[in-house]
């Protein structure tokens, strides 16, 4: 099973390489987003995006409700957790 943590990109690091910097609750990791651009939506265009995370890369967006949720209830089991 994997995990992907939703993160919002805050800033374009490297356009050639597709690289940004997300940030995931509060914590800033450069994440490669090649996986989510295409030609309606470049590299340019991704500031401010919510992305889910995994292992480095950008796997899909997410819209922000949905971001919020999920973040949530990973709190969530994070506090049953401990």
């Amino acid at each position: 099973m994997c995990l992907g943590i939703p993160g919002q990109i805050i800033e374009i690091t490297d356009i050639v390489n597709k690289l940004a910097t997300v940030n995931i609750s509060g914590v800033k990791r450069e994440v490669n987003i090649a996986c989510i651009v295409d030609e309606e939506h470049p590299v340019e265009s991704c500031v401010g995006d919510w992305v889910l995370v995994h292992v480095g890369f950008a796997m899909n967006r997410l819209d922000e409700e949905e971001a919020v949720e999920t973040l949530k209830l990973l709190q969530e089991v994070a506090a049953v957790m401990n």
